[in-house]
């Protein structure tokens, strides 16, 4: 297995903004993801991320995966921390 760096969420303060790589299962987002989301809040009581750009996109196993639910939950955590959401838009 390749060694890739892992970001903390207190390395987050020092990026302009980030792509966050999902995959899901049951129109959710995988545990890894929420627990690392929830470990944020000490950024978010001082408004670390304020106004820094957002953006996501996800995979999943079938058709009806549940992209479109884990598109809106992923968006209420960038919405509470004040990060401006970049939508990728719809490309076919």
């Amino acid at each position: 297995k390749p060694d890739y760096p892992i970001i903390t969420a207190e390395q987050m303060e020092k990026y302009d903004g980030f792509i966050f790589g999902l995959s899901g299962r049951y129109g959710i987002m995988p545990a890894q993801m929420k627990t690392f989301m929830d470990s944020t809040g000490k950024l978010w009581k001082k408004g670390a991320l304020v106004g820094k750009a957002a953006g996501c996109f996800f995979s999943s196993g079938t058709q009806g995966g549940g992209q479109e639910t884990m598109g809106l939950t992923t968006v209420t955590f960038f919405a509470h921390h004040g990060m401006v959401f970049v939508p990728m838009g719809y490309i076919d």
